[in-house]
């Protein structure tokens, strides 16, 4: 499936540079009808992911939503792009109700980038805690995370122990050449806040 096959019924779509599938630019509005298109018409049958770009703050538009399609008949996949148009409160329809598996793309992507998906059915963070107040794949997140409480009541309630920090873990992380057998070894992170160096949170063992 090319550009020039959907330009017929889809105007706006223009052909976006891969190096491995297919894949076209689309307008954020012509989402839904481009992919039930593709569903129905081309086979594109299963959506396998729906991810995100952060370009940077200093690009607009600077989210650009990705879905990819896989044809199980054709044996052929195809990359869907379309660019958030407003930066400050990035959204495009959601899809939720072409494919099922939509939903939990979606609200991760939401949890991530910070992205709505307008009509969804349940948005709401599914890796993060709710009220949890960063997007962890942003540009400005740092690798190392940021120590962010954990409000979990119950704990508290139980146990008495006040809500600690999350940990800083995750990288950047770094391994130079003959340093260790990266067969046996992994690397180490820079920041390593999370572990023994940190002081046990009062009232605990």
């Amino acid at each position: 499936m090319t550009a020039a096959e959907l330009k017929s019924q889809f105007p706006g779509v223009t052909e976006r540079p891969s190096l491995d599938h297919p894949a076209v630019n689309v307008a954020a509005a012509d989402i839904p009808a481009l992919l039930q298109h593709l569903r129905d018409a081309a086979g594109f049958n299963l959506l396998a992911d729906v991810t995100a770009v952060d370009w940077s703050e200093k690009v607009s538009p600077r989210f650009t939503v990705v879905y990819h399609l896989y044809s199980t008949s054709q044996h052929a996949y195809l990359r869907v792009a379309a660019d958030c148009p407003d930066n400050a409160k990035p959204s495009v329809p959601t899809v939720s109700h072409l494919w099922a598996g939509a939903n939990w793309h979606e609200r991760e992507a939401y949890d991530m980038f910070g992205i709505t998906f307008d009509g969804h059915p349940d948005l709401r963070r599914i890796l993060m805690w709710d009220g949890y107040p960063y997007f962890p794949l942003r540009k400005e997140f740092p690798l190392a995370g940021i120590e962010t409480e954990l409000p979990d009541p119950e704990v508290v309630a139980e146990t008495g122990v006040k809500a600690r920090p999350a940990p800083m873990a995750g990288g950047p992380f770094v391994a130079s050449s003959g340093e260790m057998n990266l067969g046996v070894a992994e690397p180490r992170a820079k920041d390593e806040s999370w572990n023994e160096r940190r002081p046990k949170p009062e009232g605990s063992e």
